[in-house]
């Protein structure tokens, strides 16, 4: 990836109020033990399954960060897109998510603030049972459209 011109997701100007990205995606193991290893936790929530076994959740349950984690590569990748950041979010996890669930998960733009060069997106995390697991908001600055070599260079012939 390094050296590689990437595509820009979509610019302020782009973006309009109802604009929708829906993912789906199934929390497979590897990218628990990813995320488990990366920032060394070993919470016996995540991995153990006899000491899950004997909670209210009956087996090991995926960390909430790394729930964040998806919609902010959804963020990253899709809506706004490649050069977009998060700057402020908020986020309830009302139901736990299992190993191995399916979980869509809906992003809205519900308001565009073009002095601030922000963006707010509602975000919506649903179980295969239609359960809602992710209930959040976030304030996304979109990609800035980076002025072009040429267009700079030729400012000086004029």
């Amino acid at each position: 990836m390094l050296g590689k011109k990437r595509k820009l997701g979509m610019t302020l100007k782009d973006i309009q109020i109802g604009e929708t990205y829906t993912a789906i995606k199934v929390i497979e193991d590897k990218e628990l033990l990813l995320y488990l290893g990366l920032t060394n936790d070993a919470n016996p929530l995540y991995i153990q399954h006899d000491y899950a076994s004997q909670t209210p959740y009956k087996a090991p349950i995926v960390p909430s960060v790394l729930l964040f984690g998806m919609v902010s590569s959804i963020v990253s990748m899709h809506l706004p897109g490649p050069g977009s950041h998060i700057t402020q979010h908020e986020m309830a996890f009302p139901k736990p998510v299992l190993h191995q669930t399916e979980v869509r998960f809906n992003l809205e733009v519900i308001a565009i603030d073009e002095k601030d060069h922000t963006v707010s997106i509602n975000v919506t995390g649903y179980d295969v049972d239609g359960d809602k697991v992710i209930i959040g908001k976030l304030q996304v600055c979109p990609p800035y459209k980076p002025n072009s070599l040429t267009a700079t260079s030729l400012e000086n012939f004029f």
